[in-house]
């Protein structure tokens, strides 16, 4: 995915959330928005595979 669509996509969906915490604030919605966005950015840009993999040792 071109950087350009990354950039434009993440400004919607900021603008978004702003109206949405404008009009009816919600503290649960909003994590769940962001959660769901950077899980979404870590997948187009091939990070989201390192994260699942991830192991932690003792």
């Amino acid at each position: 995915m071109p950087l350009l669509n990354l950039v434009i996509i993440l400004i919607v969906v900021g603008v978004g959330l702003y109206l949405v915490n404008r009009y009816i604030p919600k503290t649960i919605l909003n994590t769940v928005i962001v959660v769901a966005v950077c899980v979404w950015v870590l997948q187009s840009v091939g990070l989201w595979s390192d994260v699942t993999n991830l192991r932690l040792k003792r």
